[in-house]
């Protein structure tokens, strides 16, 4: 039976051409956010013939998307195993239609026209793979339960809105960080929106100016005060979208500000949105204008214990490919943070895709199939654990 450093059995058995091509396949499937019937359609085709029966929630019509979340269930040889759980969403940040892929010096690209895709449709393969790989080997394992969300690239919102009675497992992990295979991110942060927005007094310059108040210079002055960018080594804050002004001509009236804050800490993190409200109401009150300050929640973080089954596991599959494993935590956000938040224990693991969201978006070939060789190792290893073999 599999020790420790000792080569995965399953991993063998996952075959880098045909998960080139798998790949390839599916990162041509055109499904941006909220558009994701031709990936589901796809899979409903595919993953029965791996043995998974298929499930998708109503999340879709919280936000007019297509097609719901997907969670689909194989049984493993030995029920006595607690199931576990590989999940990743379905959609991409922008089209993929007419993609050209190219490959060179092991490196898959597009043609620079279009994104490629790599995130996330490589962990999508990747898994696909690996059961293909599993089922091939014949090793012994528990039941494998695919949670597959849409529209996580606007905010993580499928994973927000999922039915999660429709899944039985409760524990797993997530393969959505730019990290070589290898790595395993065991925190994530706490995440809120700020939406600020400064009233002043519209007036037209021409005509009576000397009853204007413009609100581009209360929000200038108010930002120019605001900690902003690294404030420590556990939090970042960024204002990134400010709208306001109708005519050039007119000395403007309202601003609106919006701004995100991330952190490890969930008190740092709402210190520093009360720093950015009480920054701006400061400024606005000394200069005769107002502010209306609102924060809204994106998710909470998550963190993983070193000493936690899923760590282990992960840790000894790595090994058991050849590849070393470390541990790290990052302040991006993932599926990982609302999964964990909603009772299903998970971490998230490297897959090494590069510049996602823009074309030079890319992935080596030794990344993507170390991430089908991990994901058919951690299958393996997590029976081994639990059997106590």
């Amino acid at each position: 039976m599999l020790k420790t450093n000792q080569l995965s059995t399953a991993a063998e058995y996952v075959k880098a051409e045909r998960l080139q091509e798998l790949f390839l396949e599916l990162a041509k499937i055109n499904g941006p956010s909220t558009k994701e019937q031709l990936v589901a359609d796809y899979l409903k085709e595919v993953l029965p013939k791996l043995g998974f029966s298929l499930k998708f929630d109503e999340a879709h019509n919280q936000f007019d998307g297509e097609v719901g979340n997907l969670i689909a269930w194989r049984e493993g040889t030995d029920s006595s195993v607690p199931p576990l759980f590989f999940s990743t969403h379905m959609d991409t940040v922008l089209p993929t239609e007419g993609l050209k892929p190219v490959i060179k010096d092991g490196v898959i690209h597009s043609d620079g026209t279009t994104i490629l895709g790599a995130d996330d449709r490589a962990a999508l393969a990747a898994y696909l793979e690996a059961i293909q790989a599993i089922i091939e080997s014949g090793v012994p394992h528990g039941p494998i339960e695919l949670i597959l969300t849409v529209n996580e690239q606007k905010g993580l919102v499928g994973a927000v809105h999922m039915d999660y009675s429709k899944a039985k497992s409760k524990m797993g992990y997530i393969f959505d960080s730019s990290g070589d295979v290898g790595q395993i991110i065991l925190k994530g942060p706490y995440s809120s929106r700020i939406l600020i927005e400064v009233q002043g007094n519209a007036a037209h310059i021409a005509l009576n100016a000397e009853e204007g108040n413009n609100a581009i210079l209360l929000a200038a002055e108010g930002l120019s005060k605001m900690r902003l960018g690294e404030i420590d080594k556990e939090t970042i804050a960024n204002i990134g979208i400010i709208n306001g002004g109708e005519l050039t001509s007119i000395i403007t009236g309202s601003v609106t500000i919006r701004g995100e804050v991330r952190s490890f800490s969930k008190e740092k993190l709402d210190r520093q949105l009360k720093h950015m409200e009480e920054v701006m109401q400061q400024t606005a009150e000394k200069n005769g204008g107002k502010v209306n300050v609102s924060v809204e929640k994106k998710y909470l973080g998550f963190e993983i214990a070193k000493e936690d089954v899923l760590t282990k596991t992960a840790e000894a599959a790595a090994r058991n490919i050849k590849v070393n494993p470390y541990l790290t935590e990052t302040l991006g956000g993932a599926d990982t943070n609302v999964l964990n938040e909603n009772g299903l224990t998970c971490l998230t693991l490297g897959l090494g895709f590069r510049n996602i969201h823009t074309f030079r978006e890319c992935i080596s070939i030794e990344n993507l199939v170390n991430t089908g060789r991990l994901t058919a190792a951690l299958i393996e290893q997590w029976y081994i654990n639990h059997k106590g073999l």
